[in-house]
């Protein structure tokens, strides 16, 4: 039988423009957003082009154009939350098998009212329908599958058993958007099992607005996401922290709604981690063999800040180090980095549960890291601008002895080649066509001056 009677729903990621609340014993990311927030008719009745308009994330995130490169087909991708609708029309054929270990059966559906794992799989996989995939909501990565795992949310449960099952059955992404106050040893062993095993964890950072993080956001090792609204800026319920790396969309979010084919619309910092999430797959689909934390990096190098953030000393406790950019994470000449990346080595939690966060590369050391990169980069341009004047000189030095040598070839009759015959006026001087004494240096295009302006999020059209 489906269902307990207690109704424990993860509620961050949905809309507050609604005026119910529920009760739950495990906080889900200390939501005060609220569920069924602007809930849309599939149907005829609301307009496709309307809402493709209203999924203004992807918009921002240039969708369109990073599907040209990727839409994450290969990639499988766990959302362990209260289930997915799997018969959801923008979401059919794409939902794998999963497992529920709420009830302890293989049927991850969601019970009647419970919609938030639906919403993060579409943000994520959902490929729209109808003509062209026109209708409905299509996801950011919508060639990736979906692993659903129903989480146990009774009592003081954790997510160890649901990673390892999402690491073991072939997702290489993991999106949680739950959460809970305890440090919990099995938990934090569960994502160095992930990190051991190359599968990346998005985490959301939480909806209540405050400088904290609770678990697993804050565990070393995942990718912990705050959110930002249309303009770029911070999300003002969006929790902050050291642990928090990206920021991606957050407010007024359009996804799939469960049960039927309905779709809501919601903020919250879950709809977020999914939007990296899908991020994430896409990279992973172009780039099979980078680590986790390779994927990571990806993202992060190519994160921007909006105009009122310029200046910020990354990682912002509340940015991160900026908000995605999926098309410039597929495209841009990225170097591969360590296999961390800038995810912090989680520490085992067998011997002590509250033993320090990590002993991998704190956020300092990444900056470092990442100073010293460009630093090795900006040598390279600069000694390969070196080389190419080098051999330009070493072209027009030839040019200019050969010329040389055939104008003493070539000397009037009656004399050596080269002189002038007796009583004749010597050879006025030749100029040298190769020496332009009011000609402008040439810039080396090699050598970098400076180091290049981050990007600008939104990105200007």
């Amino acid at each position: 039988m489906r269902g307990r009677g207690l109704r424990v729903t993860p509620t961050f990621g949905m809309g507050e423009e609604d005026g119910m609340a529920f009760t739950r014993t495990v906080r889900a990311l200390g939501a005060t957003t609220l569920t069924g927030a602007l809930i849309l008719a599939a149907a005829p009745a609301a307009s496709a082009d309307q809402t493709r308009r209203d999924q203004w994330a992807l918009q921002a995130l240039q969708a369109e154009s990073a599907w040209k490169l990727s839409k994450g087909k290969g990639v499988t991708v766990a959302v362990i939350d209260d289930g997915v609708n799997a018969e959801h029309q923008d979401l059919s054929g794409n939902v794998l098998k999963g497992k529920d270990f709420w009830d302890s059966d293989n049927d991850p559906s969601p019970v009647s009212g419970d919609d938030h794992g639906t919403a993060m799989a579409s943000l994520i996989a959902a490929h729209g329908h109808g003509a062209g995939a026109s209708d409905g909501v299509i996801g950011l990565a919508p060639e990736a599958k979906i692993l659903p795992i129903r989480w146990d949310m009774e009592g003081e449960a954790g997510l160890s058993d649901e990673i390892r099952y999402a690491v073991d059955h072939g997702a290489s992404v993991i999106n949680i958007s739950v959460s809970n106050h305890q440090d919990l040893p099995e938990d934090r062993e569960a994502v160095a099992y992930a990190l051991k095993r190359n599968v990346l964890i998005v985490v959301a950072a939480g909806n209540e607005g405050v400088n904290s993080i609770d678990f697993p956001a804050k565990y070393p090792g995942v990718l912990t996401v705050g959110g930002v609204d249309d303009n770029g800026v911070v999300w003002s319920k969006s929790n902050s922290g050291p642990e928090v790396l990206l920021t991606a969309p957050a407010t007024r979010i359009v996804s799939a709604s469960s049960p039927g084919n309905e779709l809501r619309m919601g903020s919250g910092t879950s709809d977020s981690a999914a939007l990296v999430s899908a991020a994430a797959a896409l990279v992973r689909s172009k780039f099979p063999n980078l680590t986790a934390g390779q994927v990571a990096n990806r993202l992060v190098k190519t994160a921007a800040l909006p105009d009122s953030a310029q200046g910020l000393s990354l990682p912002d406790e509340k940015y991160g180090y900026g908000t995605i950019r999926p098309l410039a994470a597929l495209t841009q000449d990225i170097p591969a980095g360590s296999e961390s990346g800038p995810l912090k080595t989680p520490v085992s939690a067998v011997k002590s549960p509250s033993a320090a966060p990590s002993t991998g590369k704190s956020d300092a050391d990444y900056a470092a890291e990442n100073e010293k990169a460009d630093q090795k980069q900006m040598l390279f341009f600069v000694v390969l601008g070196v080389i190419a004047l080098a051999v330009i000189g070493l072209i027009v030095l030839l040019i200019v002895k050969r010329s040389r040598r055939n104008k003493n070839n070539n000397g009037g009759p009656g004399g050596p080649a080269g002189y002038p015959q007796y009583g004749q006026q010597p050879f006025p001087p030749q100029q040298n066509p190769y020496q332009q004494q009011g000609a402008p240096q040439q810039p080396n295009p090699y050598q970098q001056q400076s180091t290049p302006p981050h990007g600008q999020w939104p990105p200007q059209q």
